[in-house]
């Protein structure tokens, strides 16, 4: 089964006019999916093509039109092209001569957006000695990678899987709760009974939290949001922290010690899967939003919409409220990634906990709104702010780091 486009790196192979890009790709996934010619511009629209690449996993390459495509009609085709540069996780510059201002100019936008690449030299059974030549010269002048091919023949390409997987950002999975809590700990965990959970089970992050605590061999303690006040006054341990459902924080924060940790699971998520930082400076966009601006609210997946959903309906609500601005609401749900056009105008991002992501997958998510220069944050930690609790709320995680 092929993973979606959320969960899959995409590689975005560039390059001259007829340097070899789509003979590149088709001889990478082994079929004929770009058209090859040796008319130059053959190639008029981005080609997307999912395989899985040893030893990156699932991969989505690229096949871009040559960015020095000429005429009107060619512009537009530059412009569309550049427009997959913002999906890109890695990209790959195909040449097969010296370096000229328009590689200087690609590398500088690989650069600018902060995409790792590598430097691929073509034709390498025509070049013969001067591929390795050149190899040398983009790599003195740009410090980067190089590996010499020939898509042609298919020889030389055995080492780009693993070339591409070193030079990827790593974004490993780090811990849920695990490090903030120690053996013997108590925390509460302040659960009320999500109406869009299943009947009878716990919403992903909760079952979560339990178990790293658990595992941490700390205890955990789960209430509802009105039985937590009797169970600090009556459980005899004082907590190590208390983690609430966003939704009841502005309650929870009041029957909270001021001396006891407090945070929520969509804060916790925030950390795991995104950028805690980025999104607590990025939520201060809220105060710059005025009549008419475009804020996209982003899920991770798709689900039936509540009466009183908290994306779409209560998250507006209180962003209304508390701008007193005519915003523009925008929605997109699903593991599947936007296309460019979606962010046109947007002034805010604001992403669900992404439960059913990964960290790669939500982290291309926020490199992507610092490329655009959108702002962008999460559930948790908006709500937090818009209920004056996100001093509160994240005071943890700055403390721990500081210890």
């Amino acid at each position: 089964m092929i993973a979606s486009s959320g969960f899959r790196k995409y590689i975005v192979i560039t390059g001259k006019r007829n340097v070899g890009k789509s003979s590149l790709m088709n001889a990478l996934i082994g079929q004929n999916i770009s058209i090859v010619s040796d008319v130059a511009g053959t190639t008029t629209d981005p080609v997307f093509k999912s395989m899985e690449l040893s030893p990156l996993g699932p991969v989505t390459f690229v096949d871009t039109p040559g960015l020095d495509d000429v005429g009107k009609l060619g512009k537009l085709r530059v412009e569309r092209a550049k427009k997959i540069f913002y999906r890109a996780d890695v990209g790959v510059l195909v040449v097969d001569s010296e370096p000229s201002s328009y590689e200087d100019q690609v590398i500088f936008i690989f650069k600018e957006m902060e995409i790792p690449f590598i430097v691929v030299v073509n034709k390498s059974d025509i070049l013969g000695k001067d591929a390795e030549k050149l190899s040398k010269i983009y790599q003195n002048k740009y410090g980067v990678r190089t590996l010499s091919v020939s898509a042609k023949e298919k020889s030389g390409l055995d080492k780009i899987g693993q070339i591409l997987k070193d030079i990827l950002p790593n974004d490993e999975e780090i811990p849920f709760i695990s490090d903030l809590v120690d053996g013997g700990d108590l925390v509460v965990m302040v659960v009320p009974i999500d109406l869009g959970a299943p009947k009878g089970r716990l919403i992903m992050p909760q079952v979560h939290a339990i178990r790293e605590t658990i595992d941490k061999e700390a205890l955990a303690l789960v209430v509802k949001e009105r039985e937590l006040r009797f169970a600090i006054e009556n459980i005899g341990i004082k907590p190590k922290l208390v983690v609430t459902d966003s939704q009841s924080v502005m309650k929870v924060v009041s029957d909270v010690p001021e001396d006891v940790n407090l945070t929520t699971f969509s804060i916790l998520e925030a950390r795991y899967r995104g950028d805690l930082e980025y999104f607590i400076e990025s939520v201060e966009a809220v105060e710059n939003l005025e009549d008419g601006d475009k804020v996209m609210i982003m899920e991770g997946c798709t689900h039936r919409p509540l009466t009183e959903d908290i994306g779409r309906v209560k998250i507006p609500r209180w962003l209304v409220n508390h701008t007193g601005a005519k915003i523009d609401f925008k929605i997109w749900a699903g593991v599947d990634f936007p296309e460019f056009e979606e962010f046109d105008g947007v002034k805010l991002i604001i992403h669900c906990g992404g439960c059913v992501m990964n960290r790669n997958s939500m982290m291309r998510r926020v490199r992507m709104s610092k490329r655009l220069s959108i702002p962008m944050t999460n559930y948790g930690v908006i709500i937090s702010y818009m209920h004056g609790v996100l001093e509160r709320a994240t005071r943890i995680f700055f403390k721990e780091a500081t210890n």
